[in-house]
C-alpha cells in the first residue's frame, strides 16, 4: 500500500473518531465506547476531554498528511518527520490503554481501531520522504 493511501485511510478513520468524540461532547449516550466506559453520557470534564481529543486528532492528521507529502502546512521540515513518530508513540500507548478498559465495547471496538491507526501511522513514519514532502 502506498504512503499516500495509508495517510488517506488514516485520516478517514481519524475523522470518524473525531466525529464520534464530537457526538460524545454533545451528550450522545455512547460513553460506554470511550473514557473507560463508566458513563453512557459523559460528565462535563470528559466532554471537554473529547473536545481536546478532536484538536489532537486534527494536529495528528495534518502531521501524517504532511509526512506523506500531501500537504504543506508546517514551516519547518522537521515537524512532520518528528510529529509522525510522536503520533506513532501516542497511538502505541492507546493500544494497551484501550485493551485494559473495563468496558467491553471499548476494548473490542477501540483496541482494533487504534491498532489499525497505529499501523497506518507507522507505515507513513517509516516511509521515505516523498519529493513533495517537507520532511
Amino acid at each position: 500500500m502506498s504512503t499516500d493511501t495509508c495517510a488517506i485511510i488514516f485520516c478517514v478513520l481519524l475523522s470518524g473518531l473525531a466525529i464520534f468524540q464530537l457526538a460524545l461532547a454533545l451528550g450522545a449516550p455512547l460513553g460506554h465506547f470511550a473514557w473507560g466506559g463508566a458513563h453512557a453520557k459523559l460528565p462535563a470534564n470528559l466532554r471537554i476531554g473529547s473536545l481536546v481529543a478532536i484538536a489532537i486528532y486534527a494536529l495528528i492528521a495534518l502531521t501524517i498528511l504532511e509526512r506523506a507529502g500531501l500537504t504543506r502546512v508546517f514551516p519547518d521540515a522537521a515537524i512532520p518527520s518528528i510529529g509522525a513518530w510522536v503520533a506513532v508513540a501516542y497511538l502505541a500507548l492507546g493500544i494497551p490503554m484501550n485493551a485494559i478498559s473495563r468496558s467491553k465495547p471499548e476494548r473490542f471496538t477501540m483496541t482494533p481501531l487504534v491498532t489499525l491507526l497505529f499501523g497506518l501511522a507507522l507505515a507513513v513514519a517509516l516511509s521515505p520522504a516523498s519529493p513533495t514532502s517537507t520532511g
